[in-house]
Order: structure tokens, then C-alpha cells, then sequence
């Protein structure tokens, strides 16, 4: 398996003081997503919950809909001219009765750490698609006072973040606001996959009693996966897009942006926060 962190050195410059020294660096490596067999998409990922990733990244495809979908995931031989594994390839092979999607017209299969799928699917393909209507989930209400208080327990739980500063991260919370889960990846996009990959394979999807926040900002692309898993309330430390606003409204996704301190702008699905007694 690939290391989380690296060391590199570096020349540090302090005030004028010159030093060499060690740095540590979040690890960065390609990871090819294979679907029985066949090449399907590589992301530029941090390694570690490889198989989670896989099938977080096939749920939002619209591929996978529960753990009795997925008949196995491996590791592939890697390409390493001594015929030793790099760890870098994943093969997901799909359950006897498993529909395999068309996987060469629609998308360009190299994604970046930084933006995944930019140019993806259609507001109209994801609604179609989604296993999970988040219309039909039960009802879930979060005050602005809860809400305001998960960037601070996401960052507590960012482990790798305090030793490199050069993670994203993402995590699932109850209405109640108990942290159950936390993923940290160079890709926002991978951190949610993991986190939903792993809902999948311990049999909790749909997500329909759970929030996810994001570090960072809220792309289309994080939306769609909210959306596909089931996930009621989306929130982000940062701005959402204009494209991830559209998706919220028309799946009745709740979008929030900018939540920092007591402060957040909801961009869709208001009926979500429970804004107590107004004058």
C-alpha cells in the first residue's frame, strides 16, 4: 500500500535564517478505477480506503445501489517493470445481474485532485439516476447552531491535515451532530467517495439521516454525490457553484455555503433549518 505522507526536503527561509530540513507532504498517486475489468476512470487520490473510493466513485455513476451489487474489489498487478504491485489499480467486479453501464461515450476518464468530473452529466441525469430521492427520505431539521459547530469537529478529526496542511477533508454527522465519520484525501471528490464507499460496504445507504460537510468549496460534482447517496443536507466551508445550486433545487438537496463561525448563506432547501420561533 502507498504511504499517506512523504518526506521531502526542503530549504526553509524564516525571517532571514536559511535551514535545510525535512518536510512531510500528503502522497499523491494515480489510482485506475477498473469496472469488471475494463478501465473506467483514474483519479489522482492520497492512498489508503482505495476500495471504499471505488465504490463511493461507482455509487455516484449510478452504478451501485447496496453491497450485494459488488462481488469483489482487488488490486490489481500494477505497472512496475519488476511485475511488483503498485497498489494503484482497483478492479470492481459487479454481482450476476448487476447492469454494466456504457463506460466509453460520456466521459473523459482522467479526473484531477482538484476537480473530478468537471464536465460530467446533465441537472436531468443525475435526477434520473438516483437511487435514493432525497424528496422521500424522512424528515431531518438542523438549527444554524449545530451547523455552526461541525468545521471546528471536522478539523479536530483531520489527523493528516496537522502533520502536512495539505489535505481536504470531508465527514458525515447525525441530525444531532455526532461525528460518524471522517475521511481526509487530496481530492475533495475522493474524500466523499470514501465516505460513501464505506456507507456501502457496511450497509448504510441511503445516507437519508445524515449530514455532509465539506472543506472547502461545493461543486457540482460533490451535489451529485450528496445527491446520489441519499444525503439530505450538504454544507461547505466555502462557495458552492452555480451548477450545485441548480442540482439542490431541482433534487431538494439542502445547500449550504460559507459556514464559518456563526455564519452560512443556505442556497437551497430552507425547510431543512430550523430557524426556531422569528419575530
Amino acid at each position: 500500500m502507498g504511504r499517506v505522507t512523504e518526506r521531502r526536503r526542503t530549504l526553509r527561509i524564516r525571517d532571514g535564517a536559511v535551514s535545510t530540513r525535512p518536510d512531510t507532504l500528503v502522497a499523491e498517486e494515480p489510482l485506475e478505477i477498473r469496472l469488471n475489468g475494463r478501465p473506467l476512470a483514474i483519479t489522482m487520490r492520497t492512498p489508503g480506503d482505495d476500495f471504499a473510493l471505488a465504490a463511493g466513485f461507482l455509487v455516484s455513476e449510478g452504478v451501485l445501489g447496496s453491497a450485494d451489487d459488488v462481488r469483489s474489489i482487488v488490486y490489481c498487478a500494477g505497472a512496475r517493470a519488476d511485475g511488483s504491485n503498485t497498489y494503484n489499480v482497483v478492479d470492481v467486479q459487479l454481482a450476476p445481474g448487476v447492469p454494466v453501464p456504457d463506460i466509453t461515450l460520456e466521459r473523459n476518464v482522467y479526473t484531477t485532485s482538484s476537480c473530478g468530473l468537471c464536465g460530467k452529466a446533465s441537472l436531468d441525469a443525475v435526477r434520473t439516476t438516483a437511487r435514493f430521492p432525497i424528496a422521500d427520505t424522512p424528515p431531518v431539521r438542523v438549527t444554524p447552531g449545530l451547523l455552526s459547530a461541525l468545521p471546528d469537529r471536522l478539523r479536530a478529526a483531520q489527523r493528516v491535515f496537522d502533520r502536512t496542511g495539505g489535505l481536504h477533508a470531508a465527514a458525515l454527522f447525525s441530525p444531532e451532530g455526532e461525528l460518524v465519520d471522517v475521511r481526509e484525501d487530496v481530492g475533495r471528490h475522493n474524500a466523499v467517495d470514501k465516505l460513501v464507499g464505506r456507507a456501502l460496504r457496511e450497509g448504510r445507504l441511503p445516507l437519508s439521516r445524515s449530514v455532509l460537510l465539506v472543506s472547502g468549496r461545493a461543486s457540482f460534482e460533490l451535489a451529485q454525490k450528496a445527491v446520489m447517496a441519499g444525503i439530505p443536507v450538504l454544507a461547505a466551508v466555502s462557495a458552492p457553484s452555480s451548477l450545485a445550486v441548480d442540482l439542490a433545487a431541482e433534487t431538494g438537496l439542502t445547500l449550504i455555503g460559507f459556514l464559518r463561525g456563526g455564519s452560512m448563506n443556505v442556497y437551497a432547501g430552507e425547510e431543512r433549518v430550523d430557524l426556531g420561533e422569528r419575530p
